[in-house]
């Protein structure tokens, strides 16, 4: 049974509800008719290194939810193998986009799970600088800036804290 409140819902071309409203560069909805920042594509098979050159790009815009979503499209699409470390990364860009919206609890939170996914994904693949990634330099940054908002209890600036995922690389 359905209500008419439900027939207005945002739904895709396969009829799943979608929220279509605008979002801002932290991935909050604006209201409906206001200018957002574009939406990343869901389900966008990219090569590991395109999704980290991808991701970066938007890390340094200051739009660490949309990295979320790249680095989710590669949990979903890559090799089982491989699953645990964009899982680890995407939360780590969720942390950041959490500690950007003033959530620090919850950012910090997702930040050092996200550096002990990645380290421990690096540690059991034998892998520490899988694609250029610096995994023991990510999770330093997460765990510092986990450190930082647990401290200052405020929201941090999503461009100004942004990882550099290779490192020195840009």
């Amino acid at each position: 049974m359905s209500s008419a409140s439900d027939d207005r819902r945002d739904r895709d071309a396969e009829g799943r509800a979608r929220n279509a409203r605008p979002r801002d560069g932290l991935g909050r909805p604006l209201p409906y008719g206001t200018d957002g920042v574009e939406r990343q594509p869901e389900g966008v098979v990219r090569a590991p290194e395109d999704t980290v050159t991808e991701a970066q790009a938007l890390l340094a815009a200051g739009k660490p939810f949309h990295a979320h979503e790249v680095f989710e499209d590669a949990w979903k699409s890559g090799p089982d193998e491989e699953r645990a470390l964009w899982r680890g990364l995407a939360q780590l860009a969720v942390g950041l986009t959490h500690a950007a919206r003033g959530n620090v609890t919850g950012g910090a939170r997702l930040l050092r799970r996200g550096a002990g996914a990645v380290e421990e994904w690096g540690a059991q693949a034998g892998r520490a600088r899988p694609y250029g990634l610096e995994l023991a330099q990510l999770a330093a940054w997460a765990r510092e800036l986990a450190d930082t908002v647990d401290k200052d209890g405020a929201a941090v600036d999503a461009e100004v804290w942004a990882p550099r995922l290779r490192g020195d690389e840009a």
